[in-house]
């Protein structure tokens, strides 16, 4: 088994790392800066469009999307990247046009948009000129279950009209967001698996309320477009804004579902290895009780845990990605579920045990912590709660031993 990352990888490891400490942490304080001082409270900090404009120059661009839209690069040449990404999950992904909700959506209109949404749609995205939004959520169903969306799209002659109410809409509060993919059911009576489509309709359509920004553990999230709580109120847009076709909603959610779920796994141990720093180095910097912090076996017990766990997470992510890339995301399904049960979980460890040794600072505005725990907390609720997944994963590995009567 070959550990070693290929040639391609390296070169591009290289590169990334090299802008990380030339463009992206340097930009980390002037973004806050920035957001500080805007009068409009979602307006994204200019600094991003200048780090997204020397981005692309160097050629550190789509990194996530494989084949002829992307940049070429397989899962397993992606998740290193992806992590590079992760310490700075506010503003390198943005920076890459490797963050979501958009990368989701493209892949959506990548492998099942027509030639007609692909370039009113995709082409700007794979720009980065515009932002998008996925809108499936809803606050009044348990939406861990997808056949449980409400929200109803009804055809009338050349039109589909859409009603219904969606909250936690990651980026829909972004200026920039022009598009949103939205789940509901054209068809209650069809089998549970065939009632839900995939319908485009543009920020600007009648009837598209973009209600209130959701809060996140009390953090706004304004600084990559919020999560927004959207009413969609007799919408029309034309029978040609469907995605593929009618009852394909639940096969394109979970075609969308799992690159994301990898995705932020790989970004997720990005943030672990920062907070890992960070630990390390306030453990050193403080005395406590006559000696340093870091001398107290306690303290050595977490940073020896973080980089254990560490480990683990990062070898099933790679081996998740080469599945992946080799037979497939159904083939790699029982890996994509466990790494999306463990890593969230494991991070939010190391994030907890780092916070724990920069005390007041660890809940404080002057680092990291803090928001990124509360951004990789909500990983064990977002493209599915762990419950879910481990119900799943837990079936599968019953199916092996249960006999055909038994099924």
């Amino acid at each position: 088994m070959d550990f070693a990352f290929d040639e391609k990888t390296e070169e591009l490891r290289g590169k990334l790392l090299e802008f990380m400490d030339s463009h992206i942490h340097p930009a980390e304080p002037v973004f806050e800066q920035q957001l500080a001082e805007r009068d409009d409270p979602w307006a994204i900090p200019p600094v991003m469009e200048e780090l997204k404009a020397e981005a692309r120059k160097r050629g550190l661009w789509n990194f996530f999307l494989p084949g002829e839209h992307g940049a070429g690069l397989t899962n397993l040449q992606y998740a290193p990247l992806a992590e590079i990404t992760g310490r700075s999950i506010r503003l390198a992904p943005t920076a890459l046009n490797c963050a979501a909700p958009d990368t989701g959506n493209m892949e959506v209109l990548a492998m099942f948009g027509n030639e007609q949404q692909q370039k009113q749609w995709l082409e700007p995205l794979l720009n980065g000129e515009i932002r998008s939004a996925f809108a499936m959520t809803e606050p009044d169903v348990a939406s861990s279950d997808a056949r449980n969306i409400e929200t109803a799209i009804r055809r009338d002659g050349d039109e589909y009209v859409i009603n219904g109410r969606k909250w936690y809409i990651s980026g829909a509060m972004n200026p920039a967001c022009q598009i949103f993919i939205v789940m509901g059911k054209t068809d209650p009576e069809a089998a549970p698996h065939k009632q839900q489509s995939m319908i485009l309709v543009p920020r600007d359509t009648p009837g598209l309320t973009v209600k209130r920004g959701m809060h996140v553990f009390g953090y706004d999230d304004s600084d990559h477009g919020g999560h927004a709580e959207v009413l969609f109120e007799d919408v029309r847009v034309p029978v040609e804004n469907l995605i593929a076709g009618e009852g394909d909603g639940f096969a394109i959610a979970q075609a969308r579902l799992g690159p994301g779920r990898i995705h932020h796994c790989m970004r997720a141990i990005g943030m672990a290895e920062r907070a890992l720093e960070l630990m390390c180095k306030r453990a050193i910097s403080r005395e406590a009780f006559g000696k340093p912090i870091a001398q107290q076996g306690v303290v050595q017990d977490w940073i020896a845990e973080s980089r254990v766990k560490i480990e683990q997470q990062r070898l099933l992510v790679l081996k998740t990605a080469w599945l992946m890339d080799t037979v497939g995301n159904q083939g790699a399904h029982t890996e994509i579920q466990a790494i999306k049960i463990s890593t969230p979980a494991a991070v939010e460890w190391i994030l907890d045990k780092a916070v724990q040794v920069h005390g007041a600072g660890g809940v404080s505005q002057d680092f990291p912590l803090a928001a990124m725990w509360a951004g990789n907390r909500t990983l064990r609720l977002a493209d599915g709660p762990d419950e879910v997944h481990k119900r799943s994963l837990a079936r599968r590995e019953l199916k092996k031993y249960l006999s055909e009567g038994a099924k």
